[in-house]
């Protein structure tokens, strides 16, 4: 049942208590629910944009490498999933391998410990069977230093509060109250969270018993809650010098080069496609895991995408009319997130000149409308990008590069509180020129590999001598917030171990992008939802184990 916080709760003492209804803290409640167990779910926000939202303001050290936090995150029902544009990938093996690009981060588990768990976050997400490996039909590379089979998948419907409203609404083992933020965790004298401190709509704040906590607030507001733990338990999380808040990541994205195929069968490979597993998908190319460690690179992934939309010199109907349904924010803001939306529009902007395409090519436009809007939002799968081919087949080469861990970028509580009594966050967030230099090592891996297939070119967009410029000027993030509650093997290394249980509290656990040790090259959200399913069976196990024990002691006494 989905219903806002009355404080009625206060008086039972819970099984699970989950802090948090974005993609983590909805799939634990929910596989809970399939498993048999129940859970009270506390979202700070309501069904719709409120003003919990103020209560993630930060200080940002450098606002032009961060996102602001008014559209980083979400404080509603259904949380980040309400920013996502859907794309869903699995890590891959490799970020889990001890490598000279992850600076000692080691992972407390292994790919095939997480990979049973992406079928199941695959029905969750909403876009179709695991599937992430599709060989294109005859067209071989002259060697296998780069794929063109890695795909990702697009969601069906990625807001998961509408994906799953019906188990929502009517599951009687799923609880979830909205207004109702966590603004304090009570620890006892045994190392285990006593209880914890929600504050209503009102403001006034009770305390809710249970066995076991989940943070899900998403990977900087789980953070936050922890350090706010950790002012007051000095010692915890390896204390003022431990690994809690630091390693902070993204991703590095954006575009230095353009890529022109050769091969008319591979330009049309790369446009979206139904692959008969249930979505949507698009291709990728991928260095191998071999090329990466002998090069060394890091995991990155490229695709071909649209001249920037926002300049009408590329003289496109359809691209001007995307431009300037985008540029109207009452309109974008319902086609994608708002992050989104602003990165398309950087750049010049000239109405008129949009207006001229829109009217010189207003046939192809039209179709263009007409077939997006389709596969969109009307047909039974849901599209989640665009590709329109060219007759020069010339496109952008987008970048999408893990950030390497370093301890000095990191979040910190701030002096300022809330309006709650929380503590603030400090966000530094740091990019380093050796994460700039991989980059363009891996595009110029890239551009021999095409070359001795015959598949096309690279072209930069600067000299090659500014390549490393080009690509930090781009290093800004926010979306992906990784590795501030790491995962790891010891609490001097890491604050949760393999089963997302706090090293210093044995009855708290974290479940978001916070706990990845690496960022790799896909977008968290698919794997996020894969530790949150992971972790509800942990719980189930060890509910289980409990209560036998339970059982035994019984008998005995």
């Amino acid at each position: 049942m989905i219903r806002p916080w009355t404080g009625d709760e206060s008086a039972t003492r819970h099984e699970t208590i989950i802090v948090g209804s974005g993609p983590a803290g909805l799939t634990v409640a929910m596989e809970l629910a399939r498993l048999g167990r129940p859970s009270l779910v506390l979202e700070s926000g309501a069904k719709a944009p409120s003003a919990a939202q103020h209560l993630s303001a930060a200080h940002i050290v450098d606002p032009v490498s961060h996102d602001s936090m008014s559209v980083a995150v979400a404080r509603q029902l259904g949380g980040t999933s309400n920013l996502w544009g859907g794309r869903c990938l699995p890590l891959d093996p490799i970020d889990f391998e001890p490598r000279a690009f992850a600076h000692g981060a080691r992972w407390a588990i292994g790919y095939d410990d997480l990979a049973p768990f992406y079928e199941i976050a695959c029905e969750y997400a909403n876009c179709g069977k695991p599937v992430f490996d599709l060989p294109p039909p005859a067209i071989h590379p002259a060697n296998d230093s780069f794929s063109l089979s890695a795909i990702e998948r697009c969601s069906n419907s990625p807001r998961f509060q509408q994906a799953h409203r019906d188990a929502l609404a009517l599951s009687p083992l799923i609880d979830i109250r909205l207004d109702a933020t966590v603004v304090n965790f009570n620890l006892g004298d045994n190392g285990r969270i006593v209880s914890l401190s929600v504050a209503g709509a009102n403001g006034e704040k009770l305390d809710l018993q249970a066995e076991r906590f989940v943070i899900a607030a998403g990977g900087l507001e789980s953070t936050r809650l922890l350090l706010a733990l950790q002012r007051k338990h000095a010692d915890l999380f390896g204390g003022a010098d431990g690994p809690l808040g630091r390693f902070y990541m993204g991703h590095l994205i954006g575009e230095i080069a353009d890529i022109t195929f050769d091969d008319p069968r591979l330009d049309a490979e790369f446009d979206f496609q139904l692959d008969g597993c249930g979505s949507y998908v698009r291709r990728r190319f991928t260095p191998s895991p071999a090329l990466q460690r002998s090069a060394p690179l890091p995991n990155i992934s490229f695709w071909p995408v649209v001249p920037p939309i926002a300049d009408a010199r590329h003289a496109s109907g359809p691209l001007s009319a995307v431009a300037m349904a985008l540029s109207t924010p009452a309109i974008g803001r319902a086609f994608v997130p708002e992050l989104i939306r602003a990165r398309h529009l950087t750049g010049r902007f000239d109405w008129a000149a949009h207006a001229r395409n829109v009217a010189a090519d207003a046939p192809a436009t039209l179709r263009f409308l007409a077939s997006f809007v389709h596969k969109r939002y009307l047909g039974k799968f849901r599209v989640s990008g665009y590709y329109l081919r060219n007759r020069a087949r010339r496109y952008g080469l987008s970048y999408h590069s893990e950030q390497s861990p370093h301890s000095a970028s990191r979040v910190t509580l701030a002096p300022t509180k809330d309006r709650l009594g929380l503590p603030q966050l400090r966000i530094d967030l740091r990019f380093s020129r050796d994460d700039a230099e991989g980059i363009v090592q891996a595009h110029h891996c890239l551009a021999k590999w095409l070359e001795r297939s015959s598949f096309g070119r690279i072209d930069y967009r600067q000299p090659e001598s500014a390549n490393i410029d080009a690509v930090v000027a781009r290093m800004a993030h926010g979306s992906h917030q990784i590795g501030t509650a790491r995962m790891g093997r010891s609490r001097t290394e890491a604050v949760v171990d393999g089963n997302l249980r706090c090293f210093d509290c044995a009855n708290l656990y974290v479940a978001s992008s916070a706990i990845f040790a690496t960022s790799g090259q896909a977008n968290p959200t698919l794997s996020i939802v894969a530790f949150a399913a992971r972790l509800a069976s942990h719980l189930v196990e060890e509910t289980k184990l409990a209560a036998t024990a339970a059982t035994r002691a019984a008998a005995y006494a």
